[in-house]
């Protein structure tokens, strides 16, 4: 049985109330990114080794990946994780500045 490209299965990614609050705070050009970074998690899922400084945060008990939306000062970056593969959820959990980031809250 062939699956038509209309009927592949896409990811649902959502924002947490913080990063959605976060996202609304960037300047226009990094929130733009940020719609495009969103669109790809939705079509490709959580992995996205082209997304400049992408990576998959270690030691941690869920599955969190990040990475950075521009180059430049200040640096911005967005952190999401995978909520449940089996029915494709993803929830982008923090937007904001590189310095600001605490990677320690990702549990």
């Amino acid at each position: 049985m062939d699956i038509a490209d209309d009927q592949i299965a896409l990811w649902d990614v959502d924002f947490t109330r913080k990063a959605k609050k976060q996202a609304d705070g960037l300047p226009s050009a990094v929130f733009e990114t940020l719609a495009l970074l969103k669109g790809e998690l939705e079509l490709e899922g959580p992995v996205q080794p082209e997304w400049h400084h992408y990576g998959k945060l270690v030691g941690k008990k869920g599955e969190y990946h990040h990475c950075h939306l521009n180059k430049g000062k200040p640096r911005y970056v967005a952190v999401w994780v995978v909520i449940s593969n089996t029915v494709r959820v993803i929830e982008i959990c923090y937007t904001g500045t590189h310095e600001n980031v605490n990677y320690r809250q990702f549990k």
